[in-house]
Parts: structure tokens; sequence; C-alpha cells
């Protein structure tokens, strides 16, 4: 399939996709391969449909089924184009659950815990800034606007960029970090791979680590941390368009998710309490 594969990288380059999206496709399309021993250029409509319906029936969750299905019918439009395969059935969604919320204290908690002065001003960066993981270990020294008090994002989803918030107190840790450091090229480089930033995984690594010396029993991921970020600027009255902004995200309705947990009442943060706003 080494040729075919070939083929639909170079079609999702020409169509701008991004290394994530590029990743879970090739990913997708190596999984119905494995399925059927066979060539996805050689199947038929009835297998693309029946692989799906597998899926499903594996209790495969309705997100995973989204992708198999949004990178078959990529493939079979955009690089096979005369297969004739088209997959224009819709999958059920998951219910919408509203996400998990740190409190300050909590945040604070994590932040500190971390064991390196890199690791602790990582994960205070991606709360105060409310940035993705993948906008953080993009960020490099020229995108911290200490004049403007804001922090330009290169690398955000769909590879649109935007501005968000600096703080004062994530200045002067940023600041701190670098005097001590000097990081050159990447904000927070790898160690292990010179010239490269660190990459998802290990920031992941360090949440993870953080979090568990932290004792903080409550679950949730180093989105979280994004999560919190957005929740507590609508408790310190931010309005909805100015956080939809400040997150990057195309549709006002993927923020007003953040209301939601407001009016459930999860969010506790005392006015002017954040790191995110000091």
């Amino acid at each position: 399939m080494s040729e075919l594969r070939n083929r639909m990288i170079r079609t999702m380059n020409l169509r701008n996709l991004s290394q994530t999206t590029q990743g879970t496709y090739l990913l997708a399309v190596r999984g119905i391969a494995k399925h059927y021993r066979k060539s996805p250029d050689s199947l038929s409509q009835d297998m693309v449909e029946d692989y799906i319906l597998w899926l499903k029936e594996q209790g495969r969750a309705s997100s995973t089924c989204t992708v198999a299905k949004a990178a078959l019918n990529f493939l079979y439009r955009e690089v096979i184009a005369d297969s004739g395969i088209s997959l224009d059935f819709s999958i059920k969604r998951k219910p919408i659950r509203l996400p998990v919320v740190f409190r300050p204290e909590e945040v604070w908690k994590i932040i500190n815990a971390a064991t390196t002065r890199r690791n602790r001003v990582l994960l205070m960066t991606i709360y105060s800034a409310g940035l993705r993981v993948s906008e953080a270990i993009k960020l490099k020294p020229e995108h911290i606007d200490s004049k403007g008090m804001l922090i330009k994002v290169v690398a955000g989803k769909g590879g649109y960029e935007r501005y968000t918030l600096l703080s004062e107190r994530l200045l002067k840790e940023l600041r701190e970090y670098y005097k001590a450091s000097r990081p050159r090229e990447w904000l927070f480089p790898s160690r292990s791979q010179p010239g490269m930033p660190i990459n998802r995984e290990t920031a992941t690594s360090v949440y993870r680590h953080a979090k568990k010396r932290s004792g903080i029993k409550k679950q949730g991921g180093i989105h979280t941390l994004r999560h919190s970020f957005a929740t507590h600027l609508l408790e310190n009255g931010y309005d909805i368009r100015t956080v939809q902004e400040l997150l990057g995200h195309q549709d006002v309705k993927t923020t007003m998710i953040y209301t939601h947990v407001l009016n459930c009442g999860l969010g506790v943060c005392p006015s002017n309490s954040c790191i995110a706003f000091r």
C-alpha cells in the first residue's frame, strides 16, 4: 500500500491538512487495510460500509467511527477519485459531556508540583494562556509580546493564527525561565532531540506526573487546564465572544459549553483569584 499511502500524503499536503489530521487519517486507512488484508483501492462500497458497521459493533467510540468515515471519504473522493465509493450516512454522536474544570487552587497545586522550572512554566503557560498542547510546544521566544501583554499563537488548529493573554505573573515566570535556560529557537526545547521542541507525549507526561504529585484526584487530562482557563475567564466577567477569540474556536457554539459548566455551578473562582488574569 506504499504507493497509495504516498499518493494520500501528497493529496493531504496539497489540501493543507494539518500533520495531526494526516496522521489520524493514515491510521484509519491502515485500519481498514489490516482488517481486510487488502489494499483499500481493491475494496467495494459494501466492504467499506461493513467496516464502519464492524467498528460500531466492536463498541468503538462514535468519534472513532466518525474519524474513520472522514478518512475513508477523503481517500475515496480525493485520492482514488474514480472509486465510486462515498459514505454519505451520518454517525450518531455520543451525548455531549461537560468538561472537567479545576478550581484555581487545584491548578496551582498541579503547576507547583512540576519537578523542573521548564515543566512548571510549560503547564503555567498552557493554563494562563488557554493553549492547546500542540500550540504550547510550538511557542518561540519571539511569540511573547511583553509590551502588548499578548502571546502570538502561530500553530493554532486549522493553521489559524491568533493572540491570547499574557498575564503579569506568567511574564515574570517566563523572564526568570529565559534567564536561567536561555532557550533559542523553541521556548520549550526538547532535551533528547536538539533543535526540536518537546513533543506532545512529553508535555502530557509532564502534566500527568505533576498531577499525581499534587494529590489532585479529580479526573482530567492536560486539556483540562485549557477548560479551566475558559471557565475562569467567564467567571471573571469576560464575554463569550472574547473567550471564543482567545481559545481560537471557529464556532461560538464550541465555547458555549463553558457557560453550561457555570450554570451547573461547577466553577468556583473568586474574583481576581486566577493566575490567568494577574
